[in-house]
């Protein structure tokens, strides 16, 4: 089993950022494939980027490319979603989770554990 918790959500200006962290219980976190997916209201999750297992390889979707940077901490057994330059179509809730893979994985059904989301707001 993996719990997972995020935050660093909240309230930004468009153009500002913020730093989503997932903290991740468990001695295997550093097994996972690790994911950050967000859903606004009225649609469906959606995939925001990926990290494999050591963090070699990591995906993003074309909307934050170049915005987002998705890194982990296997030490500290954390995962963050740095935000950069961030739109009113960013807001969402945005979860966190963990898939029993070492490779990138972008589809939902892909993941085995989710955190409970922590909501971004962005202002116009």
């Amino acid at each position: 089993q993996v719990q997972l918790v995020e935050s660093g959500g909240g309230l930004v200006q468009a153009g500002g950022s913020l730093r989503l962290s997932c903290a991740a219980s468990g001695r295997t976190f550093s097994s996972y494939a690790m994911g950050w997916f967000r859903q606004a209201p009225g649609k469906e999750r959606e995939f925001v980027a990926t990290i494999s297992w050591r963090g070699g390889s990591t995906y993003l979707a074309d909307s934050v490319k170049g915005r987002f940077t998705i890194s982990r901490d296997n030490a500290k057994n954390t995962v963050y979603l740095q935000m950069n330059s961030l739109k009113p179509e960013d807001t969402a809730v945005y979860y966190c989770a963990a898939a029993s893979v070492r490779t990138i994985v972008v589809d939902t059904t892909g993941y085995d554990y989710w955190g409970q989301g922590t909501q971004v707001t962005v202002s116009s």
